[in-house]
């Protein structure tokens, strides 16, 4: 079996191409930066990947909401949140091609930490010391304009139809913001009673300055988001649980322990009581940010109260005491989560001295639960044999017909989308009514009646 070590970020893109997974976003006109588009099975991996979070928040617990908020807000929202001043990445351009980079990537790369709360002149400080060590990516200069800082909301023009407004109303920067405003509608129009948690996932962009590695980094995403409210300092035993939580659900789901990993944040902006990422070791990236863990305080209520005048109290049922919840959160993008379990479940080994690639995907995740296949597309008997199997079986998951090569090549590609089974109708199906059932991590073959094919797939 290959080390995971040794797989890089192109053997990961070109599998997800090849196989129609992920594609670059407007393809035929050159490609946009920073832009994917889901393909047939991607779209499935990704909603099964939606589906297994959404499950577990709104039907294995007993205390969590779901809602899906609008994507455009009032303009408001965004100086409350403080994305309209301080969501902004640090900027240089290369004076000779003029590509942008992202000064703190760039000097993370070569082993120097900016610091985030860094000032735009001690940053630039920190740029010229070491620029000599830092190339433009492009085309290799050295010469670079100042580092400023460059906001990352997107602005669009909703509303304005003169083109002059001083209220611009933005595409959301993350997808959390929705949730914060309807925190007083959930518990006004429910049973929710502190602790609760609130879940979405919701479009958010962002105009990063270099997008990079695939779905690591991109301009358009989906979040993840849980929030889920406590009691003012009652939150040190919550989070911890929510921490765990996180890390075992990947595991549950398929992702090697070895590749996760907590890193605590050495720098918490000022809102903050603590805040940890689990991080997963990306191929080409090694170990990165998957998804956040944050302990926010009351800062989010408190800020929207103060900016639309609503009050957000929360009033105790029980002891009629008034408070702002704190909140924890966890953010995930889904780029980064169907990235991170591609990459976990991309494998090649060597089976009967052929070398052969497939994803171990776990079968809840897997776009394609069973394929069935005639043995020969050229016998009608086999054929609607074969089609009866199909039938019966895509109504109750996603299945897929293949008669396209011979058995081998229909098996290597199977295993590259990751379909748990192979089911093969063969003459002596047409006898007994049973059929060749191969498993995708082991190429062992079984035979098993039509009838039992459902608990067995």
């Amino acid at each position: 079996m290959a080390d995971k070590k040794q797989i890089e970020m192109e053997d990961i893109v070109s599998l997800a191409k090849r196989r129609g997974f992920v594609y670059q976003g407007s393809e035929i006109y050159g490609g946009m930066s920073g832009m994917y588009d889901y393909g047939p099975y991607g779209v499935e991996l990704l909603n099964n990947l939606k589906a297994a979070w959404w499950r577990e928040y709104t039907q294995k617990r007993d205390n969590y909401y779901g809602i899906d908020a609008a994507i455009f807000k009032d303009p408001r929202v965004w100086d409350a949140s403080g994305h309209t001043k301080g969501f902004s990445d640090p900027l240089s351009e290369c004076r000779k091609c003029h590509n942008r980079i992202r000064v703190d990537k760039e000097l993370g790369a070569i082993g120097v930490v900016a610091d985030e709360k860094m000032s735009e002149e001690d940053l630039n400080k920190l740029f010229d010391e070491n620029r000599d060590k830092i190339k433009c990516p492009n085309c290799g200069s050295k010469d670079f304009t100042p580092v400023r800082a460059f906001n990352l909301l997107v602005k669009t023009n909703m509303g304005d139809f003169t083109g002059e407004s001083d209220e611009p109303v933005y595409l959301p920067g993350e997808a959390c913001q929705g949730i914060y405003l309807n925190f007083k509608n959930v518990v006004d129009t429910t049973r929710a009673k502190v602790p609760f948690g609130i879940i979405q996932i919701g479009k958010a962009f962002r105009n990063e300055i270099s997008p990079r590695n695939f779905l690591f980094r991109t301009r358009e995403m989906e979040q993840a988001d849980t929030q889920y409210f406590v009691a003012p300092h009652e939150n040190k035993e919550a989070y911890e649980k929510i921490k765990q939580d996180r890390m075992n659900w990947y595991i549950n789901l398929g992702i090697n322990n070895d590749n996760l990993r907590y890193k605590q944040h050495d720098n918490l902006v000022f809102y903050a009581s603590d805040a940890w990422d689990i991080e997963y070791n990306f191929p080409s990236l090694g170990f990165d940010e998957l998804e956040g863990v944050h302990d926010r305080t009351d800062y989010d209520l408190s800020q929207h109260m103060k900016f639309s005048g609503t009050d957000l109290n929360y009033t105790d049922p029980y002891t009629s005491q008034k408070y702002i919840p704190w909140i924890l959160e966890t953010s995930v993008g889904m780029g980064r989560m169907f990235l991170a379990f591609m990459s976990d479940a991309y494998t090649v080994e060597e089976i009967n001295g052929e070398s052969r690639t497939v994803l171990k995907l776990h079968k809840d995740l897997a776009p394609i639960k069973a394929a069935v296949f005639p043995l020969l597309k050229n016998k009608p008997e086999l054929v609607e044999k074969a089609k009866g199997v199909y039938d019966q079986l895509k109504n109750g998951m996603k299945c897929e017909w293949d008669d396209n090569g011979n058995i081998g090549k229909r098996y290597r590609r199977q295993d590259e989308i990751g379909t748990p089974k192979c089911i093969t109708v063969d003459f002596q199906t047409l006898e007994d009514n049973t059929v060749t059932v191969r498993d995708r991590d082991t190429t062992e073959q079984t035979r098993v009646h039509i009838d039992d094919l459902v608990n067995v797939c």
